[in-house]
């Protein structure tokens, strides 16, 4: 049996979804916006201990860094972030990745739970202001699949739109281009006229 082709993940479909706690009843975990840089650390130190028989080895439990860099921006998302960290607020944290989906379409993610620890804020003349804020991770992160909901399309990138208004119809009565059912599909407007015409 032939071995499994190894596939590359890539950075930029590793997302920071973050909530408060306290919110868990009343809201969905919110998209970072404009990430720039996420880094998710596991760690568990070691030591050993010297014997006549060799080395015994020791380690302690699992210690997660957990840092996220993004552009600054007016959202609720960023406000909460300062709220973990002025008022000392838990926050939930999924570590989302696009690029692995099991067979129902649920995306890989490590979960964990702790507090915003830094929040620093650099605002250069000549550049866009940007933050970095760190987390401490309460115990041990879960893994799992998790599904994103509906919106979670438009807040990475946008849906495609037709011209037409959005005041009832928020796609402005336009369709997405499906890869498969729809590559090759469609006819020249000015052939089939043409067409049309030789045919009087």
């Amino acid at each position: 049996m032939a071995d499994k082709e190894i596939q590359v993940l890539q950075g930029m479909n590793a997302l920071m979804y973050i909530r408060l706690l306290k919110n868990a009843d009343k809201e969905e975990g919110q998209l970072v916006p404009m990430q720039t840089s996420l880094t998710f650390n596991p760690q568990r130190k070691s030591d050993s201990t010297a014997t006549k028989s060799g080395n015994v080895a020791t380690t302690s439990s699992i210690e997660t860094k957990l840092k996220a860099e993004f552009i600054d921006n007016i959202s609720k998302v960023s406000d909460d972030l300062y709220e973990s960290l002025i008022k000392n607020e838990r926050v939930e944290v999924w570590k989302i990745n696009r690029d692995r989906v099991n067979d129902k379409g649920q995306y890989f993610a490590w979960y964990m739970r702790g507090f915003v620890t830094e929040d620093s804020n650099d605002n250069d003349a000549d550049d866009n202001s940007t933050r970095e804020v760190d987390f401490t991770v309460d115990g041990t992160p879960k893994r799992g699949w998790l599904t994103l909901p509906d919106s979670a399309q438009e807040e990475l990138d946008y849906v495609f739109r037709g011209i037409g208004a959005t005041t009832s119809d928020q796609t402005g009565k336009g369709t997405s281009f499906v890869d498969d059912t729809d590559r090759g599909s469609g006819s020249s407007k000015a052939t089939t006229q043409t067409s049309s015409g030789l045919g009087h």
